[in-house]
């Protein structure tokens, strides 16, 4: 920036430079010079402030979990049984949202090739994802979880850590937009009413070893990651062959006693 002030001043004629120049040249460098320890204490901050956490919650220990359900969509019955362990705030678990999410619901469950459960796993290092978990199990109170659940997939950007730290707001806004009692939802969010079944989905995933999200149990086979739809179909005709070779055959037909 200096060398652009001396070039600019070059062919002008000494009487350019006035008395006093030098005095607010060292000034210049002076205020420079603080901007940069400024900017050396804000970047220290930075890298070595704490992480933000959600707040710790008083829960009684002695307390059993209940069976890990999770939410089911689609038939029970159906020949595949798949499972997806997933952190509402993480970004792997929106994209698959997004981009492959609905050709499974189009394809493979509203045509009955499988079943799908949602189980909560949530991540140490989202902040807001266990009032995310918390939102939907309120919502499914009143049997709208999946309403709950795409609106905030779709909204992520709008509730995670980085956006805010205070994400009842924004939830509260999406369960009026689905229809919930409001009034009901907000007293069940705030009890944390259903935390011991989240903790149970994500002890489920413990138990599982399901190392990271989303993760897919699809039949016999464990898949790590947001995957295409045409890897996941692949994973549930293999499944369905396999459970098709795993049924018993049928009996063969009686045929007369012989002397």
């Amino acid at each position: 920036m200096a060398k652009q002030s001396m070039d600019a001043g070059r062919g002008r004629g000494s009487n350019v430079v006035k008395k006093g120049g030098k005095g607010r040249q060292g000034n210049f460098y002076a205020l420079l010079g603080l901007v940069a320890a400024l900017l050396g204490v804000f970047i220290v901050y930075q890298v070595t402030k704490p992480e933000s956490t959600p707040e710790a919650v008083a829960v009684d220990p002695s307390v059993p979990l209940p069976k890990a359900e999770g939410y089911l969509l689609g038939n029970p019955n159906a020949p595949v049984q798949v499972l997806e362990f997933a952190d509402f705030e993480c970004p792997a678990c929106g994209q698959f949202y997004v981009l492959t999410e609905p050709d499974v619901r189009k394809r493979l469950i509203e045509t009955g090739a499988i079943s799908y459960r949602f189980l909560d796993l949530p991540l140490p290092g989202h902040a807001n994802t266990w009032p995310a978990s918390h939102a939907a199990a309120c919502a499914n109170e009143q049997g709208k979880f999946w309403e709950m659940h795409d609106a905030i997939f779709q909204g992520q950007d709008q509730w995670n850590g980085q956006a805010t730290s205070r994400p009842k707001g924004v939830f509260e806004d999406y369960a009026k937009a689905i229809g919930l009692d409001v009034g009901k939802w907000e007293q069940c969010y705030d009890e944390q009413r259903y935390l011991k079944n989240i903790q149970a989905n994500r002890a489920e995933g413990e138990r599982r070893m399901v190392a990271s999200t989303p993760t897919f149990i699809i039949g016999s086979r464990m898949i790590a990651g947001a995957i295409s739809f045409d890897k996941f179909k692949a994973y549930v005709d293999s499944a369905s062959a396999d459970a098709a070779a795993a049924s018993p055959a049928a009996a063969p037909a009686d045929t007369p006693a012989t002397r």
